[in-house]
């Protein structure tokens, strides 16, 4: 893969995504929120790439499975409404079909079309494949991390705007009660990520979004959730039950001895 053909695909990607706006100003905020974090995966996936010291060649591949990785997305909500996969149908599903629709790969080698189209395919399954080699997990794992890093940054942000514009689309319809599902707390306690059948409330996604701290994998994804202190902004919008401590504790706990900092 050459730098060029990147380059002509963010290309592809931002005319690609014009075309999904509307004169609708609220349909387009969902539009917007999904382009900027895109590139802000992007950002985050050549942040770990070069903590990691990862070949030019790789970080092409990279940032090509980042800015592809959420190209399901637009038409997802082009034609659903919605965001959210259990009410639609699988956004990575969709954007294979987009990929190979739009024969955005062709120019690639068979190699490298594969890598792409695997962490696509996975980058929001809840259990990684088994019977893939390494290098294809190595991949999947680094755009899971990037894509984390900003889902974490999305909705805190959102969540500090939240009085001025809510949005239910970011919220995947939740209710916003006071209080936390016991069976999403005593997956946080036994260090696990929580499955999101088990949510009930808004409270629970967030603390879900807690427990992604278990599903990172690199030293340097650990060390920007820290910095970036995005567990302690999550803590800080939950109720401040011993029971509620307790759980975020073992993902804080977590997050210090895998970035080193212990």
């Amino acid at each position: 893969m050459k730098k060029s053909e990147l380059i002509h695909l963010k290309n592809w990607f931002a005319d690609y995504v014009s075309g999904y706006y509307t004169a609708d100003s609220e349909y387009n905020r969902a539009i917007s929120l999904k382009e900027e974090h895109t590139k802000r995966v992007c950002d985050n996936i050549v942040m770990l790439g070069k903590s990691l010291d990862i070949s030019e060649q790789e970080m092409l591949l990279a940032e090509t499975m980042a800015l592809l990785h959420d190209i399901g997305r637009f038409k997802q909500y082009a034609v659903y409404g919605t965001f959210k996969d259990m009410d639609s149908k699988n956004h990575a599903t969709l954007g294979l079909q987009q990929i190979g629709m739009h024969k955005i790969l062709n120019v690639f080698s068979k190699y490298e079309k594969r890598l792409v189209a695997k962490a696509v395919a996975y980058h929001n399954v809840a259990v990684l494949p088994k019977a893939e080699d390494e290098k294809t997990l190595f991949f999947i794992r680094l755009l899971r991390d990037a894509d984390k890093l900003d889902i974490w940054k999305v909705f805190i942000d959102y969540y500090n705007e939240r009085e001025k514009n809510p949005n239910p689309t970011i919220e995947l319809g939740l209710p916003d009660e006071p209080v936390c599902s016991p069976q999403v707390l005593q997956t946080l306690k036994e260090c696990k990520t929580v499955r999101i059948n088990d949510l009930k409330t808004l409270n629970d996604f967030k603390l879900l979004l807690i427990g992604w701290a278990f599903d990172l994998n690199f030293v340097p994804s650990f060390q920007a959730l820290q910095n970036r202190k995005y567990i302690e902004q999550l803590a800080s919008i939950l109720p401040q039950s011993k029971e509620v401590k307790e759980a975020v504790k073992q993902a804080h706990d977590h997050v210090i001895r895998c970035s080193g900092e212990f």
